[in-house]
């Protein structure tokens, strides 16, 4: 477990920076719902469903990579030990 430290930093960053362009590409799908320039295939109100789904993934995303951040702190403060 030692020796993974740096992986746990690392998919901390990563999945951090994934949760984010998540989050901003369903903010921008959402608003495009919403104005309507997706087009006449979906009603407006949709953006009012996908906006919440969207950001409840992502901060599901960024509570991992913030557990992940942890650990990769409870590993460092082992070793030192």
């Amino acid at each position: 477990m030692q020796g993974h430290s740096g992986f746990f930093k690392t998919s901390s960053v990563v999945v951090k920076t994934a949760a984010w362009i998540f989050f901003f590409f369903g903010l921008i799908g959402a608003v495009s719902m919403l104005l309507g320039a997706g087009g006449l295939e979906y009603p407006r109100w949709m953006g009012f469903i996908i906006l919440p789904i969207y950001t409840f993934i992502s901060f599901c995303l960024y509570l991992l990579a913030e557990v992940s951040k942890s650990l990769a702190k409870v590993i460092e403060e082992e070793k030192k030990i």
